[in-house]
Protein backbone atom coordinates (compact mmCIF):
# COMPACT_ATOMS: atom_id res chain seq x y z
CA UNK A 1 0.00 0.00 0.00
CA UNK A 2 1.86 3.26 -0.68
CA UNK A 3 2.10 6.00 1.58
CA UNK A 4 2.12 9.38 1.16
CA UNK A 5 4.30 11.99 3.59
CA UNK A 6 2.91 15.18 4.33
CA UNK A 7 4.83 17.87 5.99
CA UNK A 8 3.47 21.07 6.81
CA UNK A 9 5.97 23.55 7.96
CA UNK A 10 5.79 27.04 10.03
CA UNK A 11 8.78 28.62 12.04
CA UNK A 12 6.61 27.68 15.17
CA UNK A 13 5.93 24.03 14.65
CA UNK A 14 6.36 20.71 12.43
CA UNK A 15 3.55 18.48 11.60
CA UNK A 16 4.04 15.33 10.02
CA UNK A 17 0.76 13.40 8.34
CA UNK A 18 1.10 9.84 6.76
CA UNK A 19 -1.23 9.24 4.57
CA UNK A 20 -2.57 5.70 2.63
CA UNK A 21 -5.31 5.94 -0.36
CA UNK A 22 -6.59 9.17 1.27
CA UNK A 23 -6.88 8.39 4.81
CA UNK A 24 -4.65 9.64 7.95
CA UNK A 25 -2.98 6.66 9.16
CA UNK A 26 0.17 8.74 11.22
CA UNK A 27 -0.05 12.55 12.95
CA UNK A 28 3.03 13.88 14.35
CA UNK A 29 3.86 17.58 15.91
CA UNK A 30 6.93 18.99 16.98
CA UNK A 31 6.91 22.52 18.67
CA UNK A 32 10.00 24.87 18.36
CA UNK A 33 8.65 25.75 22.30
CA UNK A 34 9.28 22.19 23.51
CA UNK A 35 10.94 20.16 21.25
CA UNK A 36 11.15 16.46 22.47
CA UNK A 37 14.25 15.40 24.19
CA UNK A 38 13.82 11.72 23.32
CA UNK A 39 17.42 10.60 22.17
CA UNK A 40 19.10 13.57 23.26
CA UNK A 41 22.53 13.44 24.67
CA UNK A 42 23.62 15.46 28.08
CA UNK A 43 26.66 16.16 29.91
CA UNK A 44 24.55 15.72 33.26
CA UNK A 45 25.83 16.43 36.96
CA UNK A 46 24.53 14.20 40.01
CA UNK A 47 22.25 16.23 41.72
CA UNK A 48 21.38 13.44 44.39
CA UNK A 49 21.80 9.68 45.57
CA UNK A 50 18.78 8.27 46.85
CA UNK A 51 19.80 4.76 47.91
CA UNK A 52 16.13 4.03 49.22
CA UNK A 53 15.43 4.16 45.82
CA UNK A 54 18.47 2.13 44.54
CA UNK A 55 17.96 6.46 41.65
CA UNK A 56 19.63 9.16 41.13
CA UNK A 57 18.44 12.93 40.20
CA UNK A 58 20.60 14.36 37.33
CA UNK A 59 20.78 18.21 36.46
CA UNK A 60 20.68 18.32 32.69
CA UNK A 61 19.94 21.65 32.41
CA UNK A 62 15.99 21.69 32.39
CA UNK A 63 13.36 22.99 34.82
CA UNK A 64 12.97 19.80 36.64
CA UNK A 65 15.92 17.13 37.58
CA UNK A 66 15.91 14.20 35.18
CA UNK A 67 15.60 10.36 36.85
CA UNK A 68 18.23 7.82 36.59
CA UNK A 69 17.27 4.13 37.87
CA UNK A 70 20.14 1.97 39.02
CA UNK A 71 19.08 -0.55 36.09
CA UNK A 72 19.32 2.15 33.24
CA UNK A 73 23.42 2.57 34.50
CA UNK A 74 25.18 0.59 32.08
CA UNK A 75 28.51 0.79 33.79
CA UNK A 76 27.79 -2.13 36.53
CA UNK A 77 26.20 -4.26 33.36
CA UNK A 78 29.52 -3.75 31.97
CA UNK A 79 31.44 -4.93 35.29
CA UNK A 80 29.55 -7.90 35.40
CA UNK A 81 28.42 -6.73 38.55
CA UNK A 82 24.63 -6.76 38.72
CA UNK A 83 23.97 -6.46 42.49
CA UNK A 84 26.18 -3.38 43.12
CA UNK A 85 24.26 -0.11 44.85
CA UNK A 86 23.84 2.99 43.22
CA UNK A 87 25.42 4.75 46.28
CA UNK A 88 28.54 2.97 45.32
CA UNK A 89 28.31 3.43 41.67
CA UNK A 90 27.41 7.20 41.55
CA UNK A 91 28.35 10.23 43.96
CA UNK A 92 26.91 13.46 44.00
CA UNK A 93 28.37 16.28 41.74
CA UNK A 94 29.68 13.70 39.35
CA UNK A 95 30.06 14.66 35.94
CA UNK A 96 27.99 11.81 33.43
CA UNK A 97 26.80 11.28 29.90
CA UNK A 98 23.55 10.83 30.08
CA UNK A 99 20.91 10.17 27.60
CA UNK A 100 16.89 10.71 26.94
CA UNK A 101 14.88 7.84 27.09
CA UNK A 102 11.44 9.32 27.93
CA UNK A 103 10.69 12.65 28.26
CA UNK A 104 9.48 14.99 30.94
CA UNK A 105 5.17 14.11 31.37
CA UNK A 106 3.21 15.72 34.01
CA UNK A 107 4.81 16.38 37.02
CA UNK A 108 7.77 13.62 36.27
CA UNK A 109 11.06 14.50 34.99
CA UNK A 110 13.26 12.83 32.28
CA UNK A 111 13.44 9.38 32.23
CA UNK A 112 17.40 8.56 31.68
CA UNK A 113 20.18 5.79 30.69
CA UNK A 114 23.74 6.02 30.85
CA UNK A 115 23.45 3.33 27.57
CA UNK A 116 23.96 5.46 24.84
CA UNK A 117 22.79 4.68 21.21
CA UNK A 118 22.82 7.04 18.10
CA UNK A 119 20.07 6.12 16.01
CA UNK A 120 20.78 6.34 12.27
CA UNK A 121 18.03 4.74 8.91
CA UNK A 122 18.58 1.24 9.27
CA UNK A 123 21.24 0.69 12.57
CA UNK A 124 21.02 1.61 15.80
CA UNK A 125 24.81 2.48 17.01
CA UNK A 126 25.61 1.40 21.03
CA UNK A 127 29.33 2.36 21.24
CA UNK A 128 29.51 1.10 24.63
CA UNK A 129 28.04 -2.44 24.09
CA UNK A 130 29.71 -4.91 21.72
CA UNK A 131 27.16 -6.71 20.43
CA UNK A 132 24.65 -7.20 17.53
CA UNK A 133 21.57 -7.53 17.75
CA UNK A 134 18.63 -7.48 15.27
CA UNK A 135 14.94 -6.20 16.10
CA UNK A 136 12.55 -8.13 16.95
CA UNK A 137 10.14 -7.69 14.58
CA UNK A 138 12.10 -9.06 12.13
CA UNK A 139 10.91 -12.58 12.70
CA UNK A 140 12.28 -15.29 9.96
CA UNK A 141 15.56 -16.52 11.10
CA UNK A 142 17.62 -16.99 8.28
CA UNK A 143 17.04 -13.41 7.71
CA UNK A 144 18.08 -12.51 11.09
CA UNK A 145 21.43 -14.31 10.31
CA UNK A 146 21.87 -12.88 6.69
CA UNK A 147 21.47 -9.14 8.02
CA UNK A 148 24.05 -10.47 10.76
CA UNK A 149 26.83 -11.35 9.09
CA UNK A 150 26.50 -8.55 6.00
CA UNK A 151 27.04 -6.14 8.77
CA UNK A 152 29.73 -7.99 10.07
CA UNK A 153 30.94 -7.98 6.88
CA UNK A 154 31.12 -3.97 6.65
CA UNK A 155 32.17 -3.10 10.34
CA UNK A 156 35.74 -1.32 10.76
CA UNK A 157 38.31 -3.07 12.05
CA UNK A 158 38.93 -2.95 15.64
CA UNK A 159 34.78 -1.92 16.19
CA UNK A 160 34.51 -1.76 20.45
CA UNK A 161 30.70 -0.68 20.02
CA UNK A 162 27.66 -2.71 19.13
CA UNK A 163 24.73 -2.33 16.40
CA UNK A 164 21.25 -2.94 16.57
CA UNK A 165 19.55 -3.68 13.23
CA UNK A 166 16.19 -2.06 12.57
CA UNK A 167 13.26 -3.29 10.83
CA UNK A 168 13.86 -1.24 7.87
CA UNK A 169 17.02 -2.98 7.14
CA UNK A 170 15.66 -6.38 6.14
CA UNK A 171 16.09 -5.36 2.62
CA UNK A 172 19.18 -3.20 2.39
CA UNK A 173 22.54 -3.80 0.81
CA UNK A 174 25.90 -3.87 2.16
CA UNK A 175 26.61 -0.13 0.58
CA UNK A 176 23.60 0.77 2.43
CA UNK A 177 25.15 -0.96 5.87
CA UNK A 178 28.26 0.99 5.33
CA UNK A 179 27.05 4.27 4.63
CA UNK A 180 24.69 4.11 7.73
CA UNK A 181 27.74 2.87 9.82
CA UNK A 182 30.34 5.40 8.41
CA UNK A 183 27.39 8.43 9.14
CA UNK A 184 26.60 6.83 12.86
CA UNK A 185 30.66 6.78 13.26
CA UNK A 186 31.00 10.69 12.69
CA UNK A 187 28.26 11.53 14.80
CA UNK A 188 29.77 9.79 17.79
CA UNK A 189 33.26 11.20 17.15
CA UNK A 190 31.70 14.47 17.32
CA UNK A 191 29.72 13.62 20.56
CA UNK A 192 32.79 12.63 22.24
CA UNK A 193 34.74 15.47 21.14
CA UNK A 194 32.08 17.78 22.49
CA UNK A 195 32.20 15.90 25.86
CA UNK A 196 35.87 16.18 26.53
CA UNK A 197 35.54 19.93 26.59
CA UNK A 198 31.66 20.12 27.74
CA UNK A 199 31.10 21.57 31.39
CA UNK A 200 27.76 19.81 33.21
CA UNK A 201 25.17 20.74 32.46
CA UNK A 202 25.89 20.78 28.84
CA UNK A 203 23.39 19.06 25.79
CA UNK A 204 26.18 17.21 23.72
CA UNK A 205 24.12 16.13 20.61
CA UNK A 206 20.09 16.69 20.08
CA UNK A 207 18.33 14.33 17.56
CA UNK A 208 16.90 15.08 14.20
CA UNK A 209 14.22 17.28 13.45
CA UNK A 210 10.78 15.92 13.23
CA UNK A 211 10.45 16.66 8.95
CA UNK A 212 14.43 14.82 8.93
CA UNK A 213 13.10 12.02 11.30
CA UNK A 214 10.29 11.55 8.67
CA UNK A 215 12.42 10.94 5.94
CA UNK A 216 14.84 8.43 8.16
CA UNK A 217 12.10 6.50 9.89
CA UNK A 218 9.00 6.60 7.81
CA UNK A 219 10.66 6.68 4.26
CA UNK A 220 10.97 3.59 2.67
CA UNK A 221 10.11 1.59 -0.83
CA UNK A 222 6.26 2.09 -0.20
CA UNK A 223 6.98 5.81 0.04
CA UNK A 224 5.00 7.70 -2.84
CA UNK A 225 5.40 11.28 -2.57
CA UNK A 226 7.02 13.44 0.36
CA UNK A 227 5.39 16.68 0.03
CA UNK A 228 6.56 19.47 1.85
CA UNK A 229 5.15 23.41 2.04
CA UNK A 230 8.22 25.22 3.10
CA UNK A 231 10.88 26.46 0.52
CA UNK A 232 13.39 26.71 2.80
CA UNK A 233 12.80 23.75 4.82
CA UNK A 234 12.63 21.94 1.14
CA UNK A 235 15.84 22.77 0.09
CA UNK A 236 17.11 21.38 3.49
CA UNK A 237 15.09 18.47 3.13
CA UNK A 238 16.85 18.07 -0.55
CA UNK A 239 19.95 18.58 1.34
CA UNK A 240 19.44 15.95 4.06
CA UNK A 241 18.33 13.17 1.84
CA UNK A 242 21.14 13.79 -0.63
CA UNK A 243 24.06 12.75 2.37
CA UNK A 244 22.00 10.60 3.76
CA UNK A 245 19.10 9.15 2.21
CA UNK A 246 19.36 9.68 -1.08
CA UNK A 247 16.50 6.49 -2.32
CA UNK A 248 14.03 9.21 -1.44
CA UNK A 249 15.47 12.43 -3.05
CA UNK A 250 13.57 12.30 -6.20
CA UNK A 251 10.20 11.67 -4.26
CA UNK A 252 10.60 15.20 -2.29
CA UNK A 253 8.43 17.75 -3.66
CA UNK A 254 7.86 21.03 -2.79
CA UNK A 255 4.11 22.14 -2.32
CA UNK A 256 3.76 25.51 -3.52
CA UNK A 257 0.15 26.04 -3.91
CA UNK A 258 -2.64 28.35 -2.59
CA UNK A 259 -5.05 26.19 -0.50
CA UNK A 260 -2.96 25.04 2.70
CA UNK A 261 -1.50 21.46 2.41
CA UNK A 262 -3.25 19.59 5.01
CA UNK A 263 -6.70 21.12 3.88
CA UNK A 264 -6.14 20.00 1.23
CA UNK A 265 -5.88 16.10 2.35
CA UNK A 266 -8.57 16.37 4.53
CA UNK A 267 -5.60 16.38 7.84
CA UNK A 268 -6.84 19.43 9.77
CA UNK A 269 -10.15 17.68 9.85
CA UNK A 270 -8.73 14.26 11.07
CA UNK A 271 -6.77 16.33 13.87
CA UNK A 272 -10.35 17.40 15.34
CA UNK A 273 -11.82 13.96 15.01
CA UNK A 274 -8.44 12.70 16.53
CA UNK A 275 -8.78 15.18 19.46
CA UNK A 276 -12.78 14.22 20.01
CA UNK A 277 -13.78 11.72 22.57
CA UNK A 278 -16.20 10.01 20.68
CA UNK A 279 -15.19 8.25 17.48
CA UNK A 280 -18.04 7.30 15.04
CA UNK A 281 -18.38 3.70 12.74
CA UNK A 282 -19.39 3.30 9.23
CA UNK A 283 -21.64 0.47 11.03
CA UNK A 284 -23.39 3.46 12.95
CA UNK A 285 -21.39 1.64 15.91
CA UNK A 286 -18.87 4.12 17.47
CA UNK A 287 -16.12 4.44 20.11
CA UNK A 288 -15.36 6.40 23.37
CA UNK A 289 -11.68 7.26 24.13
CA UNK A 290 -10.92 8.00 27.24
CA UNK A 291 -7.14 9.37 28.58
CA UNK A 292 -6.21 9.28 32.29
CA UNK A 293 -3.24 9.83 33.70
CA UNK A 294 -2.78 6.28 34.67
CA UNK A 295 -4.09 4.39 31.59
CA UNK A 296 -6.49 4.83 28.30
CA UNK A 297 -9.65 3.16 28.20
CA UNK A 298 -11.70 2.33 24.67
CA UNK A 299 -15.29 1.25 24.86
CA UNK A 300 -16.67 -0.18 21.86
CA UNK A 301 -20.91 0.64 21.45
CA UNK A 302 -23.42 -0.54 18.81
CA UNK A 303 -25.14 2.60 18.38
CA UNK A 304 -27.96 2.72 16.01
CA UNK A 305 -26.26 -0.65 14.03
CA UNK A 306 -28.96 -2.99 13.76
CA UNK A 307 -28.36 -3.89 10.28
CA UNK A 308 -28.20 -8.01 10.46
CA UNK A 309 -30.94 -9.73 11.73
CA UNK A 310 -28.98 -12.59 14.19
CA UNK A 311 -27.91 -9.81 17.06
CA UNK A 312 -24.46 -11.78 17.72
CA UNK A 313 -23.63 -11.31 14.14
CA UNK A 314 -24.49 -7.53 14.53
CA UNK A 315 -21.49 -7.07 18.05
CA UNK A 316 -19.30 -9.48 15.73
CA UNK A 317 -19.27 -7.07 13.15
CA UNK A 318 -18.88 -3.64 14.89
CA UNK A 319 -15.97 -5.37 17.03
CA UNK A 320 -14.45 -5.80 14.32
CA UNK A 321 -14.85 -2.58 12.39
CA UNK A 322 -13.67 -1.64 15.74
CA UNK A 323 -10.46 -3.23 15.91
CA UNK A 324 -9.26 -1.81 12.72
CA UNK A 325 -10.48 1.53 13.84
CA UNK A 326 -8.82 1.76 17.52
CA UNK A 327 -5.48 0.38 15.36
CA UNK A 328 -5.48 3.46 13.33
CA UNK A 329 -6.35 5.89 16.53
CA UNK A 330 -3.36 4.55 18.77
CA UNK A 331 -1.34 5.74 16.08
CA UNK A 332 -3.43 9.11 15.29
CA UNK A 333 -3.47 10.07 18.79
CA UNK A 334 -0.39 8.58 19.65
CA UNK A 335 -1.37 6.85 22.97
CA UNK A 336 0.94 5.27 25.53
CA UNK A 337 1.28 2.73 28.06
CA UNK A 338 -1.62 0.84 29.41
CA UNK A 339 -4.36 0.69 27.42
CA UNK A 340 -7.60 -1.54 28.10
CA UNK A 341 -10.30 -1.81 25.84
CA UNK A 342 -13.72 -2.86 26.34
CA UNK A 343 -15.47 -4.70 22.82
CA UNK A 344 -18.94 -5.46 23.25
CA UNK A 345 -19.49 -8.71 24.85
CA UNK A 346 -19.45 -11.82 22.79
CA UNK A 347 -21.19 -15.46 23.79
CA UNK A 348 -18.79 -17.51 20.99
CA UNK A 349 -15.28 -18.13 21.69
CA UNK A 350 -14.59 -18.06 17.67
CA UNK A 351 -15.90 -14.93 17.77
CA UNK A 352 -13.36 -13.25 20.51
CA UNK A 353 -10.28 -15.06 18.66
CA UNK A 354 -11.20 -13.47 15.41
CA UNK A 355 -11.73 -10.46 16.70
CA UNK A 356 -8.31 -10.60 18.41
CA UNK A 357 -6.69 -11.80 15.32
CA UNK A 358 -7.98 -8.97 13.67
CA UNK A 359 -6.67 -6.62 16.01
CA UNK A 360 -3.37 -7.78 16.20
CA UNK A 361 -3.24 -7.87 12.17
CA UNK A 362 -4.19 -4.22 12.17
CA UNK A 363 -1.36 -3.41 14.68
CA UNK A 364 1.47 -4.65 13.05
CA UNK A 365 2.32 -1.35 10.71
CA UNK A 366 2.32 0.63 14.01
CA UNK A 367 6.00 1.86 13.81
CA UNK A 368 5.96 1.73 17.96
CA UNK A 369 6.58 -1.64 20.23
CA UNK A 370 3.39 -2.99 22.30
CA UNK A 371 2.37 -5.68 23.77
CA UNK A 372 -1.18 -7.51 23.68
CA UNK A 373 -2.49 -9.71 26.19
CA UNK A 374 -5.73 -10.67 24.68
CA UNK A 375 -8.85 -10.88 26.81
CA UNK A 376 -8.98 -10.98 30.60
CA UNK A 377 -11.96 -12.93 32.52
CA UNK A 378 -14.06 -9.80 32.48
CA UNK A 379 -13.68 -9.82 29.00
CA UNK A 380 -11.47 -6.48 28.18
CA UNK A 381 -8.65 -6.49 26.02
CA UNK A 382 -4.98 -5.19 27.85
CA UNK A 383 -2.22 -4.29 26.19
CA UNK A 384 0.52 -1.73 26.53
CA UNK A 385 2.18 0.79 24.16
CA UNK A 386 5.79 2.15 24.70
CA UNK A 387 5.40 5.87 25.63
CA UNK A 388 8.05 7.93 24.33
CA UNK A 389 6.62 11.16 23.21
CA UNK A 390 3.59 13.14 24.53
CA UNK A 391 0.10 12.21 23.37
CA UNK A 392 -1.94 14.13 20.64
CA UNK A 393 -3.97 15.36 22.99
CA UNK A 394 -1.23 16.38 25.62
CA UNK A 395 0.35 18.60 22.90
CA UNK A 396 -2.33 20.05 21.87
CA UNK A 397 -4.54 20.77 24.45
CA UNK A 398 -4.29 21.37 28.38
CA UNK A 399 -6.55 20.27 31.28
CA UNK A 400 -10.36 22.55 31.42
CA UNK A 401 -9.76 25.48 33.71
CA UNK A 402 -13.46 25.44 34.74
CA UNK A 403 -13.83 21.68 35.09
CA UNK A 404 -10.07 21.04 35.67
CA UNK A 405 -10.10 17.80 33.27
CA UNK A 406 -12.99 16.19 35.09
CA UNK A 407 -14.74 16.54 32.55
CA UNK A 408 -18.04 18.12 34.74
CA UNK A 409 -19.16 20.68 36.37
CA UNK A 410 -21.34 21.35 39.45
CA UNK A 411 -25.02 22.27 38.52
CA UNK A 412 -25.76 25.87 39.69
CA UNK A 413 -27.84 24.13 42.15
CA UNK A 414 -25.19 22.89 43.63
CA UNK A 415 -23.09 25.92 43.54
CA UNK A 416 -26.33 27.96 45.16
CA UNK A 417 -26.21 25.76 48.12
CA UNK A 418 -22.57 26.20 48.63
CA UNK A 419 -23.29 30.02 48.36
CA UNK A 420 -25.56 29.58 51.24
CA UNK A 421 -23.61 27.59 53.57
CA UNK A 422 -20.66 30.04 52.88
CA UNK A 423 -22.97 32.99 53.86
CA UNK A 424 -23.56 31.32 57.30
CA UNK A 425 -20.55 30.50 57.39
CA UNK A 426 -19.62 34.34 57.70
CA UNK A 427 -21.78 35.47 59.77
CA UNK A 428 -21.33 33.86 62.43
CA UNK A 429 -17.59 35.12 61.98
CA UNK A 430 -17.82 38.40 61.10
CA UNK A 431 -19.76 41.16 61.47
CA UNK A 432 -20.69 42.86 58.31
CA UNK A 433 -23.60 45.80 57.10
CA UNK A 434 -24.40 43.54 53.96
CA UNK A 435 -23.23 40.97 52.16
CA UNK A 436 -22.81 40.54 48.57
CA UNK A 437 -22.56 37.30 46.43
CA UNK A 438 -20.56 37.58 43.28
CA UNK A 439 -21.35 34.49 40.78
CA UNK A 440 -22.07 33.41 37.35
CA UNK A 441 -25.06 34.46 35.46
CA UNK A 442 -26.54 30.76 35.63
CA UNK A 443 -26.52 30.99 39.34
CA UNK A 444 -27.00 34.48 40.17
CA UNK A 445 -30.39 33.61 37.86
CA UNK A 446 -31.60 30.78 39.83
CA UNK A 447 -31.11 32.65 43.21
CA UNK A 448 -33.38 35.34 41.40
CA UNK A 449 -35.89 32.83 40.94
CA UNK A 450 -36.20 28.86 42.33
CA UNK A 451 -34.17 29.64 45.27
CA UNK A 452 -35.24 33.09 45.88
CA UNK A 453 -37.36 31.43 49.35
CA UNK A 454 -33.90 29.65 50.30
CA UNK A 455 -32.08 33.32 49.95
CA UNK A 456 -34.90 34.96 52.02
CA UNK A 457 -35.22 32.46 54.51
CA UNK A 458 -31.11 33.01 55.37
CA UNK A 459 -31.19 37.00 55.32
CA UNK A 460 -33.99 36.44 57.77
CA UNK A 461 -31.75 34.57 59.80
CA UNK A 462 -28.48 35.93 60.21
CA UNK A 463 -30.65 39.42 60.15
CA UNK A 464 -28.59 40.80 57.05
CA UNK A 465 -29.34 41.90 53.45
CA UNK A 466 -28.05 39.66 51.01
CA UNK A 467 -27.71 41.48 47.41
CA UNK A 468 -26.25 39.88 44.14
CA UNK A 469 -23.82 40.39 41.15
CA UNK A 470 -23.44 38.52 37.95
CA UNK A 471 -19.60 38.23 37.33
CA UNK A 472 -19.46 37.27 33.35
CA UNK A 473 -16.13 36.45 33.57
CA UNK A 474 -16.52 33.87 36.36
CA UNK A 475 -16.74 29.96 35.35
CA UNK A 476 -19.98 27.92 36.42
CA UNK A 477 -18.45 26.91 39.67
CA UNK A 478 -16.71 30.35 40.73
CA UNK A 479 -17.95 32.35 43.56
CA UNK A 480 -17.44 35.07 46.08
CA UNK A 481 -19.37 36.56 49.41
CA UNK A 482 -17.91 40.17 49.44
CA UNK A 483 -18.92 41.88 53.08
CA UNK A 484 -19.97 45.65 52.77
Amino acid sequence: MIEDILINVTPQETRVAVVQNGVVQELHVERAANRGLVGNLYMGRVERVLPGMQSAFVDIGLDRAAFLHVADIWEQRGNGDSQKPIERILSEGQPLMVQVLKDPIGSKGARLSTQVSVAGRLLVHLPRDPHIAVSQRIEEETGRKLLKEKLERQLPEGETGGYIIRTMAESADEEDLALDIQYLKRIWDDIQSRAATATAPALLYQDLSLAQRALRDFADDLTGRIIVDSRENFVKLQEFARDYVPRVLSRIEHYSGERPLFDLYGVEDEIEKALARRVDLKSGGYLIIDQTEALTTVDVNTGGFVGLRNFDDTIFKTNLEAAQVIARQLRLRNLGGIIIIDFIDMTGEDHRAAVLAEFRKALTRDRTKMTVNGFTALGLVEMTRKRTRESLAHVLCEPCPTCAGRGEVKTARTVCYEILREILREARQFSAREYRILASQAVIDLFLEEESPSLAMLSDFIGKPVSMQVETSYNPEQFDVVLM
